[in-house]
């Protein structure tokens, strides 16, 4: 017999179903609630509210566990390439060797994005942050590729969708960061993987070959594996609300770009090297900051430390850690900000105050700095974010639409005037 709760109100009692998960999470279906009682639920920032049933990832913030389709994370990142990754996230299943090679063929093919986007760049100003131009650009292909608005398209189609979107979306980003520069913009090259075809695009030039270093395409593959899905947060809740209104993918994915380049999503990492060269330029004391984060009335806000939902380690930092140290190593890379980066984790995973409080460096914290050390320019961090956030988005809106959920509405709880009457402008 199925678990109910029960709710007593005015006499009233109403029987709540309870919905199990296949690893045993409990939730209170109130999809009737209103309905029969009037009542809604008020939840600020949705902190206790599941919003959908999602077969994508599973996230235990208590244990520090995370897997994508059933996979630990730990066991991703160390054998599987981002292509890979993807797939599973995707579609569900991790590919075979012919259906891997059809996936990277295909999105070799359609790397190349319309003469038109050169157009559409030449009319940002050349201090554009790349998040808003990549926002900006994904909406386009809406433009591009209008049989993407049909809500009831096939799915071979919708399948072309997504792959025009992971294949473009590391073109787009890279001719971004070129306008933002002044350097002449770089094509793909089809014989370069993932990785290094998108650095070949960011650090490549005319006047000179460039051959990515496998160092750091095997330390961006590993990160963007480790951003590649998260469960119901800030970016991919938005792509979701926005998809349910039968949105086409990339203006959902374009709304999920947008959401993420907060600081407080994904421009932490961001934040992160921004508060580190302001500490360097306060003189690089790593105590005085350490104690002005403890202090409650410091306004300070110590930036890559704890977790909305991890209340353990986060698992993703524990590998990024070791990606960190190890690339640092391999380049030799020798840099002052880094080492107070050093500093604030050794007192951080050692002082009383953040270890009882959980707040451990966090994925933020380490990916800010891997993006440093390999060179990649602040105000590009959120963007490589958005890349590796990518499979997740396009996973959600193709589990919803498929799954046909209903539009997305919130309700809320009205604590403005009661009903009043006009009075008019002479009256005022």
């Amino acid at each position: 017999m199925a678990e109910t709760a029960e709710l007593h109100f005015n006499g009233e009692v109403y029987q709540i179903p309870v919905v199990k998960g296949t690893e045993n999470e409990k939730a209170l279906d109130i999809s009737k609630l209103r309905g029969q009682s009037g009542l809604i639920t008020l939840d600020p920032g949705f902190k206790n509210t599941g919003s959908t049933q999602s077969a994508i990832t599973f996230l235990d913030g208590e244990k520090g566990i995370l897997r994508y389709r059933g996979y630990t994370i730990e066991q991703l990142a160390e054998n599987a390439s981002f292509l890979e990754v993807a797939y599973l996230i995707i579609y569900g299943e991790l590919p075979n060797a012919e259906q891997i090679e059809y996936w990277r063929n295909d999105i070799t093919y359609h790397t190349l994005i319309h003469e038109d986007f050169k157009v559409l760049l030449e009319g940002f100003p050349s201090n554009s942050h790349p998040m808003g131009v990549l926002s900006s650009l994904v909406t386009s292909l809406t433009a591009f590729y209008p049989e993407s608005l049909d809500p009831v398209r096939s799915s071979n189609e919708v399948d072309m969708s997504i792959i025009r979107l992971m294949a473009k979306l590391p073109t787009i980003a890279a001719w971004a960061y070129k306008n933002e520069i002044g350097q002449p913009l770089m094509y793909p090259k089809n014989d370069l993987d993932y990785c290094g075809n998108f650095l070949k695009m960011m650090f490549g030039t005319p006047a000179e070959n460039y051959e990515p270093n496998p160092v750091v395409i095997s330390a961006l593959n590993k990160l963007l594996i480790l951003h590649a899905e998260h469960e119901q947060n800030c970016s991919t809740s938005t792509v979701r609300i926005v998809g349910s209104s039968q949105a086409s993918l990339y203006a959902s994915v374009s709304a999920g770009i947008n959401a993420l380049w907060g600081p407080l999503h994904g421009g932490a990492n961001q934040a992160v090297i921004e508060m580190l060269e302001a500490i360097k330029a306060d003189g690089g004391d790593v105590n005085k900051y350490m104690a002005k984060a403890k202090d409650k009335n410091d306004p300070f806000r110590l930036m890559g430390f704890g977790h909305r939902v991890y209340k353990n380690f986060d698992p993703r930092a524990r590998i990024i850690k070791k990606a960190a140290d190890e690339v640092l190593s391999q380049l030799g890379v020798k840099d002052p900000v880094l080492e107070i980066a050093k500093g604030l984790e050794e007192v951080a995973l050692s002082d009383p105050y953040f270890v009882d409080r959980k707040l451990y460096p966090n994925v933020d914290f380490y990916s800010g700095i891997i993006y440093r050390a390999l060179g990649i320019p602040t105000n590009m961090f959120t963007v490589m974010f958005a890349m590796g956030r990518l499979p997740g988005w396009i996973a959600q809106w193709k589990e919803m639409r498929e799954n046909v959920e209903p539009i997305g509405r919130p309700r809320q709880v009205y604590t403005g005037e009661n009903a009043r009457e006009y009075v008019s402008l002479d009256k005022r």
